[in-house]
């Protein structure tokens, strides 16, 4: 019932598009900050790396993530410079425009989940709650955006060529 409201609800269109600007503009503003401020990752990257998150017995909770951290992104640390400020900025964009939205939801949520295994709570819960509903609303979180003309455009681009293949492979 609430999954047919979120999708389906002009109200609900208008509400999400609330959360969506605002969940955006948080991203968009810390991207922006980052690629203007100068970023490094690796100290970040070092700090979880060396404190994982840890359970009641002192062990690391997400041994895999400490793993990958030592293992990859800290040996990269120039591609995470590049990545976190412009994924965090692109994200914001997507949303605040309403542009491939559920993408974009989608994209901040890894973001959101990589900065709690990396144990850093901040505000991440609380958007990590706005994306949920984005991602469950589909559509009609962007509805009230560019996704009205983005989407249409490209469900017939695709079918087109589609379509092309399937004309080409029976002949």
């Amino acid at each position: 019932m609430i999954n047919n409201w979120l999708r389906e609800n002009n109200i609900a269109a208008a509400l999400l598009t609330v959360i969506r600007v605002y969940w955006g503009y948080l991203w968009l503003t810390a991207g922006w900050g980052k690629i203007t401020g100068g970023f490094d990752s690796t100290g970040f990257l070092t700090n979880a790396a060396a404190n994982p998150v840890t359970g009641p017995d002192g062990g690391p909770v997400f041994g895999w993530y400490s793993s990958f951290l030592e293992s990859f992104a800290l040996p990269n640390a120039e591609l995470f410079n590049f990545i976190i400020p412009w994924g965090e900025f692109l994200v914001g964009l997507g949303l605040i425009l309403g542009c491939l939205t559920t993408a974009a939801a989608f994209f901040g949520l890894m973001m959101n989940f990589s900065f709690l295994l990396a144990g850093t709570i901040s505000h991440n819960p609380t958007d990590i709650l706005m994306g949920v509903f984005i991602v469950a609303a589909g559509y009609n979180a962007g509805k009230f955006g560019l996704d009205h003309y983005v989407l249409p455009f490209l469900r017939k681009q695709f079918n087109r060529a589609k379509d092309s293949d399937t004309s080409t492979s029976r002949a």
